[in-house]
């Protein structure tokens, strides 16, 4: 048994939204990991007091030894808030907040401090709003959390893949408006995207040799060129090459028929070719108990598979499973890395 603790930076995300509030349901459970909280340490002790819940925060010293996170206890590397909070009503300057969270995680797992990142629900629209009131618009919309820590971490290509019991699910492209997408899938993005899932399921997940599904582009993927060509001329030649390489990989296959039991008990993940072609099935096998996992990162990154639900904010019934499994995997992931690195 591995010996190793691994130390996880945790970033609430929006400060209006359940984020603080998980990060306290956290904090009440012994954990295997150091947890080191990126938030502000008055806010998250505000947020206890409201929840009626016992909360020592203790400053985060990177030169002391890690030790499993202890119930009741919460280490926090505070970081303050731009604004005052109201549960449920984000402040567009609390926008710089959020990004500094995110920037210090991702600096603190460049430079060893932190050994993976767990990351809270962020709201789209407050960030942009921020971007756009500040002038920063100019460097880009933040379209989310996988492209915004890739562009932070190094440029990498990042690969999305969220897990559930008994299913991953990767994407070839993420966040991009749907009539965008073909244009998108190119035998480049595709072949990069299929090395790092491989690469990732041996080295996070200790699969040797992965054997992946992939989804065709279009219905019945593509029905031998009738309905569209991208399964001839781009995803097969992958595939293909790939196999050369004694590689188990499968596809086209088509999307409709891919998602069946039989299918998915000899597969360890799936690659789907968009965002919406992949997702739904996974979320109706385990909304809330699922886990975003950013692949392709020099960085290890999990996150809940749910938003910031301002609508619960501040009622305290905000469910803490998807990030119990967040904070599980990403320990898992650490601990795998650490002894294969």
């Amino acid at each position: 048994m591995s010996t190793f603790i691994p130390t996880l930076a945790l970033t609430p995300g929006e400060p209006a939204g359940i984020g603080p509030e998980l990060c306290v349901q956290l904090a009440q459970r012994d954990l295997p990991a150091r947890i080191v909280a990126l938030a502000d340490a008055p806010w998250l002790g505000e947020t206890a007091r409201r929840m009626d819940l016992p909360l020592r925060i203790e400053p985060f010293d990177p030169q002391a030894p890690a030790r499993p996170s202890r119930a009741g206890v919460l280490s926090v590397l505070s970081l303050p808030l731009a604004a005052p909070v109201e549960p449920g009503r984000p402040c567009t300057a609390n926008g710089a907040h959020v990004l500094a969270t995110l920037d210090a995680a991702v600096d603190g797992c460049l430079d060893g401090r932190f050994d993976a990142l767990v990351t809270g629900p962020v709201h789209k629209g407050v960030i942009n709003d921020y971007l756009q009131a500040t002038g920063a618009v100019d460097e880009g919309i933040f379209s989310g959390h996988t492209e915004y820590l890739a562009q932070r971490s190094g440029g990498a290509l990042p690969v999305m893949m969220l897990a559930t019991e008994g299913l991953r699910v990767a994407l070839v492209t993420t966040h991009l408006p749907l009539a965008e997408v073909p244009a998108a899938i190119t035998r480049e993005r595709l072949g990069e995207t299929l090395d790092i899932l491989h690469a990732d399921l041996q080295k996070d997940f200790g699969i040797a040799r992965p054997r992946i599904l992939v989804c065709g582009l279009n219905p019945h993927a593509g029905e031998d060129g009738h309905l569209g060509r991208e399964e001839i001329d781009i995803i097969t030649p992958v595939l293909a090459q790939r196999r050369r390489r004694g590689w188990r990989v499968e596809g086209p296959l088509p999307a409709d028929t891919l998602f069946t039991p039989h299918n998915l008990a000899r597969a360890d993940a799936v690659l789907a070719m968009y965002h919406d072609q992949g997702l739904p099935v996974l979320k109706h096998l385990g909304f809330g108990r699922a886990v975003n996992i950013t692949l392709g990162l020099p960085l290890i990154r999990t996150s809940v598979d749910h938003g910031t639900a301002l609508e619960l904010a501040g009622s305290g019934q905000a469910r803490i499973d998807s990030l119990m499994l967040a904070v599980e995997l990403a320990t898992r992931m650490a601990i795998e890395r650490q002894a294969n690195p």
